[in-house]
């Protein structure tokens, strides 16, 4: 099965004073369709970097990268915009919820950039929402919604464009520890699905949900391990049940 994300030499520079900082240096890198990895390391270690450039948020100063096969850099603005909105999902520590309006529109924001029809946008939002188990609560504001509650939105509105891959930026930083325990199970069951997840973490037990880590250190990445995930559901029903 061919790669979803491959980088060769993946580098980027950003101007320092009279010098440069190398932020990511030289990564050479493959991850298939519908793997779970973390990337860790220390801030400062191009974990973050890295996770722009796969997010097609930002552009390496040298190397190449090809998303679902396609060379990014080969690829006019407009058609990386458009496979970014088609690959991926993004979920955020901050949420990024719009206040005043309620789930199910904030569910819906992915795809107004897409130009679909209010009844389709209203429907694949819907199912989106019952996916991660929040069919009781299209109609409530981020402020009627718990922490956990919000992050699951945030996570339907990224899967609500059906992406291959979703990146995830310290998801369960704001979380209380059962909360992030439910959110790395919702994950997991994400992964069991197809969907391929990379989450950028501090937290090795965070971390410990994936089947791969990367580890950044100096903007070059130092490990890449594999193993047997830690089961969130069974650790849910371990400590709190």
């Amino acid at each position: 099965m061919s790669a979803l994300i491959e980088t060769q030499d993946l580098t980027r520079h950003y101007p320092s004073g009279e010098g440069v900082v190398a932020a990511l240096e030289g990564l050479d890198l493959e991850i298939g369709p519908g793997e779970f990895v973390a990337a860790m390391g220390p801030s400062g270690s191009g974990k973050s970097t890295f996770l722009n450039l796969i997010g097609c948020l930002d552009q390496p100063t040298r190397g190449r990268y090809r998303l679902a096969g396609e060379d990014v850099a080969a690829l006019p603005p407009d058609r990386v915009a458009a496979l970014r909105g088609e690959q991926i999902g993004f979920v955020f520590q901050s949420f990024n919820l719009l206040p005043r309006s309620d789930a199910l529109a904030n569910v819906e924001m992915p795809m107004l950039y897409r130009g679909l029809p209010r009844r389709i946008r209203r429907e694949r939002a819907a199912i989106a929402l019952e996916r991660v188990g929040l069919g009781q609560r299209m109609h409530h504001t981020p402020s009627q919604l718990s922490g956990g509650q919000q992050q699951r939105v945030a996570i339907a509105r990224a899967l609500v464009n059906g992406p291959g891959l979703l990146l995830a930026d310290e998801p369960t930083g704001a979380l209380d520890s059962r909360t992030g325990l439910e959110i790395m199970a919702l994950f997991q069951a994400l992964n069991r699905a197809g969907v391929a997840i990379l989450c950028v973490t501090h937290d090795a037990d965070v971390a410990a949900f994936a089947s791969r880590t990367l580890r950044f250190r100096d903007g070059k990445m130092i490990e890449d391990s594999r193993y047997q995930p830690v089961d969130a559901e069974a650790m849910l029903r371990q400590k709190f049940q």
